[in-house]
């Protein structure tokens, strides 16, 4: 057994990308050592700024021998058959097939045997192969080749049994990356060559050249040194996973050393400091015991470089002087946004396009103040806030520090809103109502946050259904799986009674006729813009009055509003089985109870779906699953056998059976219960009473033969069971239930 040691050195990946790549490694070396026959007893691959590396460990030293058999025509075939076979074999004569006996006949046979070749052979083979097939997000061309990596390669070690493979990676004509046995360690820290032998060997001299291999190593240095800083300074790091791992794939060698952001940017709002170290420099932010922002952050070099040094000092200087003149900028715009009022720049939203067919970001300002006043009464907020909010909440775009700063729309609105003396709630509405944006970020439970986040995500999702551009496949540029999702959660998480059908109508019927009438406009604002422009004269007067005379202004047609809500309403049903399938409950459940129609009340729906989950996991709601599909069968089967449909109330008066009549009385008594319950929204008693009815189906299905000798006495039984699914089917459609 024999260990395979493989690294690309190149320049920089970026981080990114780097978990990503480090899985792709590892399948692809799997998948083709596995297609070669070479069993192996560990994998595992590393990555790091520069270097993507793999270790296989308990290779053969060479292939197993394997033999393949080829079955031909049966003897006697035509020529022209027996020379295919030939040739698809490899036989030079035919002699040297078999002739075998099967239950078909005599036929021929072809056994190759394939002797292994030496492991050391086929590896550089497997290794070109794989950096062949491997996809990045964004990659380069090598020159002329048609090779592509994420950047430009240095090096390719690989060493097999502790030498060097023979051969490498072919790119332009007499142009060739030779597989090599040395490496070299940190870029400016430890450049020079050094030779391998073994991953042992490989990861205690990158060590020793300063080089963590693995992430979690780099990880965990980062976060005992910015630990210890934070403890000399009485201060803790603001906990930020997501920024730790991107930093730790930013550096071979971390070296944490704390700066001091000058006292008089300080004023400025903590997320416009946080998102400038965060998201521009790539700092880690620090806070006093008292939770508030402190005047200090820490910056990981990918140096050796001890606090006190002049090294250290000078990478903190330059590090200091960066940072201070990027929060500068932030805190110019800082003072001149906040000369002009939010709501004095909302005019200047109509010069930013939402998208080409639903127009401005103030026009749909506009249609989320109309939304936002209605759901206003679903969810107990001031109609008036409501409007207030929604026509200020997009307004922020227009600032300075939201352009230079995109990550902090919203929250720098809500700041301006302060300013500009409007009600807390209204400026933390403005904050919120991008909310949530993901499945881990907070969902708004302020009255208004959640109407003016609801009238948001509707006016987004009503519009790009009204205009036909929906999600395809694994495509979703704008998003609107996010936003139905957060819709989901915003009426969910808040428990809010909202008819959907209504509101996205609501919605829907705002954009149609915006639609509408802008396209009977495009005419005239044509005419009109050749009258100011001083072409046409009274001509052109007359023909804009009389297409202003032919203007429809009434509204859209109704079908096609409907259109809009069937479309998004199954949407929406759809994100929620996801949702549901994410909490381990079955999506048909979902479908059960979105089958009966009429249902656009998620937290209905979800009621419903959670009594019907857990009917069905007891004895008695799996027993009369069961008991309904066979109904339902017997039901279908015979409909097709006679042409015609069992459908209505049995007649009581011709059943002869007590179980019939039993079975009967059981379904009208279920049905009035089960509706009663319905009405009461107390779904688990709805359940309890279908439950009720397993004994008297049982019954009848041991005692009562369906298919009697009288037509219509089997007419009476068939409606009979029709009407088993009929009554179950008042509280969810038992047919999309699976398993």
């Amino acid at each position: 057994m024999a260990e395979l040691l493989f690294e690309v050195l190149s320049e920089e990946v970026p981080a990114r990308m780097q978990a990503r790549a480090k899985d792709e490694l590892e399948r692809l070396v799997a998948e083709k050592l596995k297609s070669a026959g070479l069993a192996y007893e560990r994998l595992n691959t590393f990555v790091t700024p520069r270097r993507l590396s793999l270790v296989v460990e308990g290779l053969p030293e060479r292939q197993p021998d394997i033999s393949e058999e080829r079955k031909g025509p049966k003897e006697g075939a035509p020529e022209r058959a027996i020379e295919g076979f030939m040739k698809g074999a490899g036989l030079t004569s035919l002699a040297e097939a078999e002739l075998r006996e099967t239950p078909k006949g005599r036929f021929y046979f072809a056994v190759r045997h394939i002797k292994g070749r030496e492991t050391r052979n086929v590896l550089p083979e497997i290794l070109v192969e794989v950096l062949r097939a491997f996809s990045w997000p964004k990659s380069m061309r090598w020159g002329e080749s048609d090779f592509r990596w994420v950047r430009p390669i240095q090096n390719l070690l690989a060493v097999f049994g502790g030498a060097v493979l023979e051969g490498g990676l072919s790119l332009a004509e007499n142009e060739q990356l030779q597989f090599k046995d040395s490496t070299v360690g940190h870029r400016f820290l430890a450049p020079d060559r050094f030779t391998v032998r073994g991953f042992d060997d490989y990861r205690a001299q990158l060590e020793e050249r300063y080089v963590l291999l693995e992430a979690d190593m780099r990880r965990k240095r980062i976060v005992e040194q910015c630990s210890q800083l934070a403890h000399e300074a009485g201060l803790a790091v603001q906990p930020d996973s997501a920024l730790l791992d991107e930093v730790a794939g930013l550096v071979e060698w971390p070296c944490a050393l704390i700066g001091k952001i000058p006292g008089e940017l300080m004023s400025l709002p903590p997320e416009v400091l946080t998102t400038s170290m965060r998201s521009h420099q790539r700092y880690f932010s620090m806070v006093k015991p008292s939770g508030d922002l402190a005047d200090r952050f820490i910056v990981v070099a990918n140096m050796d470089a001890p606090a006190g040094t002049p090294l250290a000092a000078t990478i903190v200087a330059g590090n200091e002087r960066v940072l201070r003149a990027r929060l500068a900028d932030a805190a110019f715009f800082w003072d001149q946004d906040q000369k002009e009022s939010l709501e004095a720049r909302v005019p200047a939203l109509q010069s930013i396009v939402f998208h080409a067919k639903l127009g401005s970001l103030a026009e749909k300002a506009m249609r989320m103040a109309v939304l936002a006043r209605r759901m206003a009464d679903y969810v107990g907020a001031d109609p008036r806030e409501a409007d207030r909010a929604a026509m200020l909440a997009k307004a922020d775009l227009t600032t300075g520090m939201v352009g230079e700063f995109p990550e902090l729309q919203g929250i720098m609105g809500r700041y301006y809103a302060l300013h500009d003396g409007e009600s807390p709630d209204v400026a933390t509405a403005i904050a919120e109502h991008y909310a949530p944006l993901g499945p881990s970020d907070t969902c708004p439970v302020a009255p208004l946050s959640v109407a003016v986040a609801l009238a948001d995500k509707l006016d987004t999702l009503a519009g790009f259904w009204s205009i036909g551009e929906t999600p395809t496949g694994s495509k979703d540029p704008y998003a609107l799986r996010r936003a139905a999702l957060g819709i989901i959660r915003l009426i969910v998480e808040n428990k809010l009674r909202v008819p959907l059908a209504t509101v996205v109508a609501e919605a829907a019927a705002q954009i149609l006729n915006e639609l509408k009438l802008r396209e009977q406009l495009e005419p005239i604002r044509a005419l009109d813009q050749l009258v100011k422009d001083g072409g046409g004269g009274e001509r052109l007067v007359e023909v804009e009055a009389s297409l202003l005379e032919r203007l429809d202004v009434s509204e859209v047609d109704e079908e096609r509003v409907r259109f809009v809500v069937n479309a998004l309403l199954s949407f929406i049903a759809d994100r929620v089985k996801v949702v549901l399938r994410e909490q381990g409950v079955r999506h048909d459940l979902v479908t059960a109870v979105f089958r009966l129609g009429g249902e656009d009340d998620l937290v209905r729906l979800l009621a419903r779906v959670e009594a019907l989950n857990k009917f069905l996991d007891s004895e008695a709601g799996a027993n009369l699953l069961v008991a309904y599909r066979r109904a339902a069968n017997i039901v279908r089967i015979e409909e097709k056998k006679d042409g015609r449909r069992y459908q209505g109330a049995a007649d009581p008066s011709s059943m002869v059976a007590a179980e019939e009549k039993n079975l009967h009385q059981a379904l009208l008594t279920a049905e009035r219960q089960a509706a009663a319950a319905l009405e009461e929204e107390d779904f688990t008693g709805s359940m309890e009473v279908l439950a009720r009815l397993r004994e008297p189906v049982d019954n009848f299905f041991a005692q009562v033969t369906v298919n009697a000798d009288d037509p219509a006495l089997r007419a009476n039984r068939l409606a009979l069971l029709s009407q088993i699914g009929a009554t179950l089917n008042r509280v969810a459609d038992f047919s999309a239930i699976e398993g």
